[in-house]
């Protein structure tokens, strides 16, 4: 049996790739969490799941965490700023066989993003690797950008009329799963960009929450100066509003993303679109 760690195993991803690989009856999931009786509570879904205390800013938990693992799902959450080198060594050293990257899409044009860094030591380090680079989280919306709907019944982001591609995060456990799992070569040291089929403005995406929720949801597209404003009275930190802005605000100024097959080749389906995303989530967007 395949003995796979997934990392961030509470977050939005994780539990999406824990949930996928715990269908698979070929392989062990060692849940990486950083406090294991909330681990308990928030996998409480997953019997037989494994729970294994995982801190990404504690080294000392890495040894026994990556002992006997067969592969790993490693992500890099927005509060790390380390690229993984000694992370990435200690896998090697532990005899992991596969180490599949939540990176993010474009990384391997962009080497201001962390992720490219992190891209290249796993590239540059002679173990096998999978890349994933998904486009934007259409579960933004039941997370960063759920207050505003919620309260506000809107969108209010300096996105102007930029096309965004979208990914749903159940179609990166799916997709994950497959490829950590995977008893065949296939997957190692190959890069797949996880998208949606369909490019669309946050208005297009207004009006598909309008649809499917049955209420008004209005787009607003403020200034940058007047995000920031906004949002740091509503007390989110200085480092948080700067990335939203760079995440919503340069899209004006560069081609939209390109669209991939990946997920339909990997999983033999379709990837979930945003009237999907909607519809199987409009209870929590409704804020029932």
């Amino acid at each position: 049996m395949k003995r796979i760690l997934v990392t961030g195993a509470t977050g939005n991803v994780g539990l999406e790739v824990v949930r996928a690989l715990h269908e698979r009856p070929d392989v062990l999931v060692l849940a990486g969490v950083r406090d294991v009786q909330r681990g308990a509570e928030a996998l409480g879904a997953y019997p037989g799941v494994r729970l294994v205390p995982f801190d990404f800013a504690d080294a000392a938990t890495h040894d026994a965490a990556l002992a006997n693992c067969d592969s790993l799902f490693l992500l890099r959450p927005p509060q790390v700023t380390d690229a993984f080198g000694g992370l990435i060594a200690k896998a090697r050293q532990a005899g992991v066989g596969h180490i599949v990257f939540l990176s993010v899409q474009g990384a391997e044009n962009n080497r201001f993003l962390p992720h490219h860094k992190t891209e290249q030591l796993l590239i540059a380090g002679g173990m096998p690797y999978t890349l994933l680079r998904p486009a934007y989280f259409m579960q933004n919306f039941t997370s960063t950008l759920r207050a505003d709907l919620m309260e506000q019944h809107r969108i209010f982001l300096p996105a102007g009329k930029a096309r965004f591609v979208l990914i749903d995060v159940r179609d990166i456990g799916d997709v994950a799963a497959i490829v950590l799992a995977d008893p065949i070569t296939r997957h190692h040291n190959q890069a797949y960009t996880l998208t949606a089929q369909n490019r669309l403005t946050f208005q297009q995406m207004a009006d598909q929450l309008t649809a499917g929720l049955g209420r008004p949801i209005a787009y607003e597209s403020p200034s940058p100066w007047r995000f920031y404003r906004t949002k740091r009275r509503e007390g989110l930190s200085r480092g948080f509003v700067l990335i939203m802005l760079l995440l919503h605000y340069l899209p004006r100024f560069t081609a939209t993303p390109p669209i991939s097959d990946a997920v339909s080749r990997i999983t033999g389906r379709p990837p979930r679109e945003f009237a999907d995303f909607v519809a199987d989530n409009r209870a929590q967007l409704l804020g029932k």
